[in-house]
C-alpha cells in the first residue's frame, strides 16, 4: 500500500512540476513577443550602468568623448554579462529559470514601501495583507457556509432552505465591490463606524497602537467578503449533501437502523467532503492573490492592487512574478489535494494500492 502510494506520489510531483515549468515557459514566450522583456532588461542595465557612473569621481573627470566610449562599453559588458547577446531560444530558458526562481529583476515602475524595485521584495511585502484579508475572509465565509447548508440539506424544502437559496443566488450575483461600494457609503460617511479604507489611519510606533488600528481597518473589507461568499458556500454544501443523501449506500445504512449523526458523520459528509475541499483549497490560493478591484475600492495595499499597478504602468516583471507565484501555489495545491482525496473519501484508490 505504502509503496504504492510513493510511486503515485512521484509520477504526480514529476506530472505537476513538468506542467509548472511548461506553464511558466508559455508566460514568458508569451510576455516577451516582439522582445519585450529584452528590451525591458536592456533600459535597466543603461539604468543602473548610468546610474552607477553618475556617483563615480573618476568618471566625471573624463571628457564627455571618452566618458560616452566607457559607458557604451560599460553596457555593453552588462549585456554580454545577461546573456542578451545570446540568440532568443537561449535566453528563453535563461528567463525561464529566474522566473521559477523569482529571481526576475527589477520592475519597471514599481517599488516597495521601503524603496526596493526588486520584484521579489515587492511582491512579498503585499503578500501578508492580501492573506490577512482575503484568506481570513475565505475561511469564515467557507466554515459559515458550510454549516448552513448541511442544515439546508437537512432540512429541504423548508422555509429557511428557501430563503437562503433565494439569498444565495441575490448575494453572489453581484460582485464583492460593490457591496464595498454601499458598505462604505452606509458604515463610513453616515454611522462612521469603520473608516472608509487603507490599512491604519496613521503610523504607529508600537503593535499596541497598531493591532487595533488595522483590525478597525480591516473590519469592514472583511465583513463585506465574507457576507458576498458565505451564501454562494452554503448553496453549494447543500446540492452536495443532498446529493450524497441519496446514494444507495446512505439508504442501506438507514435500513441497518444506524443511527442519523452517524450517517451524516460517515456517510454523507465524507464522501462529499472532497469536492467541499477542492473548492476551499482553490478559493484560498486565489485569496493570496488578492481581489483587484476589491482592494482598489478600500484601498487595500495587497496583491491585488498590486496586479492593477502593473497592469496600469505595463510593469512585465511585476506581472510574470505574480502569475509564476499563482502557478506554484496552485500546482502544490492539486499535490495536497491528491493525498486528502484518498483519505477522505474512500472511494479513491491509489493505482498499484
Amino acid at each position: 500500500m505504502l509503496k504504492g502510494l510513493s510511486r503515485h506520489l512521484v509520477r504526480r510531483a514529476i506530472f505537476l512540476m513538468a506542467t509548472l515549468i511548461i506553464a511558466t515557459y508559455a508566460t514568458v514566450l508569451i510576455a516577451n513577443l516582439g522582445g519585450y522583456i529584452d528590451h525591458i532588461l536592456r533600459q535597466q542595465i543603461e539604468f543602473e550602468v548610468s546610474q552607477y557612473l553618475a556617483r563615480n569621481p573618476s568618471f566625471k573627470e573624463l571628457p564627455p568623448e571618452e566618458q560616452e566610449k566607457f559607458r557604451i562599453q560599460l553596457i555593453e559588458q552588462r549585456i554580454k554579462a545577461a546573456g542578451l547577446d545570446k540568440p532568443f531560444i537561449i535566453r528563453s530558458f535563461i528567463y525561464l529559470k529566474q522566473a521559477l526562481t523569482l529571481d526576475l529583476g527589477r520592475a519597471m515602475h514599481i517599488k516597495s514601501a521601503a524603496g526596493s524595485s526588486r520584484v521579489r521584495d515587492i511582491i512579498f511585502e503585499r503578500l501578508p495583507w492580501s492573506v490577512l484579508l482575503f484568506t481570513t475572509g475565505t475561511i469564515l465565509e467557507a466554515a459559515i457556509g458550510i454549516v448552513i447548508g448541511i442544515y439546508m440539506a437537512k432540512s429541504a424544502l423548508s422555509k429557511f432552505d428557501r430563503l437562503m437559496t433565494i439569498f444565495s443566488i441575490i448575494s453572489y450575483s453581484s460582485p464583492p465591490w460593490f457591496y464595498g461600494i454601499i458598505a462604505i457609503l452606509l458604515f463610513s460617511f453616515q454611522l462612521r463606524v469603520f473608516p472608509p479604507g487603507g490599512l491604519v489611519s496613521r503610523p504607529h510606533e508600537s503593535l499596541i497602537t497598531f493591532i487595533p488600528d488595522l483590525l478597525h481597518h480591516l473590519a469592514l473589507p472583511l465583513i463585506v467578503w465574507v457576507f458576498s461568499f458565505f451564501g454562494y458556500w452554503a448553496y453549494i454544501t447543500r446540492n452536495l449533501v443532498i446529493e450524497t443523501l441519496h446514494q444507495d449506500f446512505v439508504m442501506a445504512a438507514r435500513a441497518k437502523g444506524v443511527p442519523e449523526n452517524i450517517i451524516t458523520r460517515r456517510y454523507v459528509l465524507r464522501p462529499a467532503a472532497p469536492p467541499i475541499i477542492t473548492m476551499v483549497a482553490l478559493a484560498l490560493i486565489a485569496s493570496w492573490t488578492g481581489a483587484i478591484i476589491t482592494e482598489t475600492v478600500f484601498g487595500w495595499p495587497g496583491l491585488g492592487r498590486l496586479y492593477y499597478m502593473a497592469i496600469w504602468s505595463m510593469d512585465a516583471p511585476v506581472l510574470i512574478g505574480l502569475t509564476v507565484m499563482y502557478a506554484y501555489l496552485l500546482v502544490l495545491t492539486v499535490f495536497i489535494l491528491d493525498i486528502l482525496y484518498a483519505i477522505l473519501d474512500p472511494r479513491v484508490r491509489i493505482p498499484g494500492g
